[in-house]
């Protein structure tokens, strides 16, 4: 059974819609300061931090991508955005989800559980985890 991870853009988030553009970049980000992290230590780092590649099809583009894994110990992860009408009804709230499909791996687990919260705290958002437990990356 797939599993899913949501980072909610709350009022206090750092802004209040996303899109899948914007999130393919603060992967390219990701990607970016684990090169630069590599770099320093003198070793591939982003190749053991980020062993996947991001792949859009047709019926996903602009709403979903997937992240594919090298298939030894990471498989896949797929992202999505979406938005939700409040509790309240008269707006609406943007959210990131990232799905573990049936056949992701613990590596996969702890891969997206990584990326969830590097994600949350970059836009200071309300991260809900793969357990239901829910972290607070927004100032309250």
């Amino acid at each position: 059974m797939a599993t899913h991870a949501y980072i909610k853009l709350v009022p206090a988030s750092k802004q209040k819609t996303i899109t899948l553009e914007e999130v393919k970049q603060l992967f390219q980000y990701y990607r970016d300061i684990l090169s630069k992290t590599g770099e320093q230590l003198g070793w591939r780092y982003e190749q053991a931090a980020f062993p996947y590649q991001l792949v859009e099809t047709d019926e996903g583009k602009g709403k979903w991508f997937y992240l594919k894994g090298d298939g030894h110990r990471y498989r896949a992860i797929i992202v999505g955005v979406g938005t939700h009408a409040e509790t309240n009804g008269e707006s609406e709230q943007s959210f990131i989800q990232i799905t573990l499909p049936n056949e992701a791996t613990y590596g996969d687990k702890g891969k997206a559980n990584e990326f969830c919260k590097f994600l949350a705290k970059k836009l200071e958002g309300e991260l809900h985890l793969f357990n239901g437990k829910v972290m607070y990356f927004c100032k309250r």
